[in-house]
């Protein structure tokens, strides 16, 4: 289990299908930013909007959001969006609760390629199984939504079910610490885990 960021030297493979969820604060403008960022690097990069254009300024917020949706329907959502493009073999993604959601896609998805996850996991059943999945989670440390005893777990459960998981924790960052438009943002935390994140894609 990685305790800081280290730099890939891996040679770059065919360019990844990415399907990027956002966090509880819903499309903003750093979602398209990451986007935009693994386009230049050579992916194919799908961002659902699953709060139908509606964005918070808060955590808190994001969450009123979320739980008006409800968790069933944005998992509908979610699906369907990733659908058109799953046969291929994507690399599922997302930021905090986006995470949470491309965390339960890829566990189900037997073609899926990668699970990259900045900010944010989620629960998986006890017969959750995978082949060999490649994870790759960055989270700040500490983090209030991902704290160290649920990350262990969290850790464990994961290779159980079959994951070859990578963490990467970043001391004093804030929760959201990619997002320049958040009180979160660590610009240094940020640049090295974008970093880290385009080697493990070109890894795939």
């Amino acid at each position: 289990m990685a305790s800081s960021p280290a730099s890939s030297s891996v040679p770059s493979a065919a360019p990844s299908t990415v399907v990027l969820f956002h966090s509880v604060c819903g499309l903003r403008p750093a979602v398209h930013a990451a986007a935009d960022r693994l386009r230049a690097a050579g992916h194919e990069v799908v961002v659902p909007d699953l709060f139908d254009g509606r964005t918070a300024d808060t955590v808190e917020d994001g969450v009123a959001i979320k739980d008006e949706i409800g968790k069933d329907e944005l998992l509908v959502r979610a699906v369907t969006a990733a659908a058109p493009y799953s046969d291929r073999g994507v690399v599922y993604a997302g930021f905090s609760f986006g995470g949470a959601v491309a965390q339960n896609l890829a566990l189900g998805d037997e073609k899926a390629r990668g699970l990259l996850l900045m900010h944010g996991t989620s629960d998986l059943a006890d017969d959750a199984a995978v082949d060999e999945l490649p994870v790759q989670l960055h989270v700040a440390d500490p983090d209030p939504f991902e704290p160290h005893d649920w990350l262990n777990a969290w850790y464990l459960r994961m290779g159980r079910a079959g994951a070859d998981v990578e963490v990467y924790r970043y001391p004093g960052a804030g929760h959201l610490f990619t997002d320049p438009d958040l009180p979160d943002y660590d610009e240094e935390a940020a640049e090295s885990a974008w970093k880290v994140a385009l080697g493990f894609l070109d890894s795939l």
